[in-house]
């Protein structure tokens, strides 16, 4: 098991490492979403966070923005700000984790993520996508046309 973790811990760290460089862009959904499922999981309770990018898809910062219980997160508008504003981001792919195992949004996922759509509008950054992660599966809102 201890052998396992540190394969998972090694190649977690090339992924990030490959997200992080300039070369690297998050311009595929598969690549931001492999990086996510390594990342979501094993956790226990609710991460909601963003993949921040620049004009051309590199990634700025991966930031988790709130940690909430095993069913819900509390994502406060004024955070979501100030985090897009910190890293002067051109594009945000927001993602979080459902411990429940099923990876299909709810209304309220849907509502927040539109709203949060709209926030940002107002400081020119662009929503390319919302990605939920439910232990191994993953959900693209873009792909599905939920955003």
């Amino acid at each position: 098991m201890d052998k396992e973790n540190r394969i998972i811990e090694k190649a977690f760290a090339i992924l990030s490492k490959r997200l992080r460089e300039s070369t690297i862009s998050v311009s595929s959904v598969s690549l931001a979403e492999s990086y996510l499922l390594h990342k979501l999981a094993l956790e226990e309770r609710e991460i909601f966070g963003a993949l921040w990018l620049d004009a051309k898809n590199r990634l700025i910062a991966c930031e988790d923005i709130a940690l909430g219980t095993i069913t819900q997160a509390k994502i406060f508008p004024r955070e979501i700000l100030k985090s897009a504003l910190k890293h002067n981001a051109v594009k945000v792919i927001f993602f979080h984790n459902h411990p429940s195992g099923n990876a299909i949004p709810s209304e309220k996922d849907k509502i927040m993520t539109c709203n949060m759509k709209q926030l940002l509008n107002l400081i020119d950054v662009q929503l390319e996508d919302h990605i939920i992660v439910a232990g191994k599966e993953s959900r693209s809102l873009a792909k599905h046309g939920e955003i």
